[in-house]
């Protein structure tokens, strides 16, 4: 009986002390071995590096009661529920705010737990730059502008065509969508604009100080203007000109007014093929229209429409309008604006010009390729308009996707 006993308190004893050594395993501080995506193989291996947005699985011990996790710094979400003591699956923030990040920081993985914390050595890092606009494509040396896109984390520099390189006052946006910069002097090329990275390069689609590409009507070489309004380089009506440009320009116009031939509202071109013959069955949303434009004066309404392809019929067209949303629009001296092919647009279901199914193909906008382009500013409301005084150039049209 009394063998019996011994044996129950060894027992006992035995299964506390096992009981005391789990607790302390639960208790131990946190250890990060590596971090794999969290996918099927092959491609849960071991991760070298990732990038915001990408979910994967860090891997270490003493997981279970894990209360925060960062990356670079930045808190990060994690969902309790699937937490393991080996693993902890975690989406690394796709908002991360690069450029306002601790940069002692960088490159680490944190695990903060009621047992304590571990710091591990990890790049997180976003793609390259997307480079996919410009304020103005065709800016003159000493200008500043804006360039939109995504990824402008640690700008190292912008590269404009022929090399030329800016590298000073570059400012971006915490996003990381825009930044700033002085186009340098010594622009002698078209083509495109890379802004490099950190982390790497991205390159434009857009195509800047380009007077050719695509080109219908640039006002000097490649001109195709057959009547309208006044074609002119006076520079002091609107600087940062580049040779000569089409002006609108009406006092008092009053309201309903669609006489936009009755005076010098509007560009009619000559035909000429925007695109060539074989790309006419693409899709239109590939495709863009672009043109600069400077709005002197201040508009709240009126509208202008490009078209009327095929055929002047006004089957498509586009509404130029952004004082619709802006009352008292005007810009800031020259701009570059971008329409797909796919914004331009059938009579709505209630008869407005340029405003229901949006064009599906490039032959929907511009029938039989070889059509001429026209511009023209109307007053569709009832609202006078007390002054128009509108610049247009290179009114061009090119592939606009890769």
């Amino acid at each position: 009986m009394r063998n019996n006993k011994l044996q129950i308190i060894i027992l006992l004893l035995a299964l506390f002390t096992g009981m005391v050594a789990c607790d302390k395993d639960n208790d131990s501080k946190p250890v990060i071995t590596k971090l794999r995506a969290n996918s099927p193989a092959p491609n849960d291996s071991t991760l070298t590096l990732a990038g915001p947005g990408q979910t994967v699985v860090i891997q270490g011990s003493g997981f279970a009661s894990t209360t925060q996790v960062f990356f670079n710094g930045y808190s990060t979400p994690f969902n309790s529920a699937i937490l393991s003591d080996n693993n902890i699956v975690v989406t690394i923030p796709a908002d991360m705010p690069f450029a306002s990040l601790d940069p002692s920081q960088l490159n680490t993985v944190k695990v903060v737990t009621k047992n304590g914390e571990v710091v591990f050595s990890f790049p997180v890092i976003p793609p390259p730059a997307i480079v996919s606009g410009a304020s103005n494509e065709n800016a003159k040396a000493g200008e500043r502008i804006t360039i939109v896109g995504n990824n402008f984390f640690f700008v190292e520099k912008v590269i404009f065509p022929g090399g030329v390189a800016a590298t000073a006052n570059i400012a971006t946006t915490t996003s990381g969508t825009s930044l700033q910069v002085t186009v340098p002097a010594g622009i002698t090329q078209a083509g495109t604009v890379q802004v490099v990275t950190r982390f790497g390069v991205g390159t434009s689609v857009f195509r800047f100080n380009d007077f050719a590409t695509g080109m219908i009507a640039n006002f000097d070489d490649i001109s195709f203007f057959e009547w309208g309004c006044t074609i002119t380089d006076d520079a002091s009506l609107f600087p940062g000109n580049h040779g000569k440009y089409a002006h609108l320009q009406q006092d008092d116009i009053t309201g309903n007014n669609w006489d936009w031939w009755n005076g010098k509202r509007g560009i009619i071109t000559l035909r000429k093929d925007w695109l060539p013959a074989s790309e006419n069955g693409n899709p239109a949303a590939n495709y863009a229209m672009k043109f600069e434009i400077y709005v002197k004066e201040p508009l709240s309404n009126g509208v202008m429409f490009i078209g009327p392809p095929p055929n002047d019929t006004w089957i498509y067209m586009y509404r130029y309008e952004p004082w619709k949303t802006t009352p008292g629009f005007k810009t800031n001296g020259w701009v570059t604006v971008t329409v797909p092919l796919s914004e331009f647009r059938k009579k709505s279901s209630g008869g407005t010009d340029g405003a229901g199914d949006k064009a599906n193909t490039v032959a929907d906008v511009i029938g039989n390729i070889d059509e001429m382009v026209r511009f023209m500013f109307v007053n569709d409301t009832g609202t006078p308009i007390p002054k128009l005084d509108i610049a247009v150039d290179n009114i061009r049209v090119y592939k606009i996707v890769k």
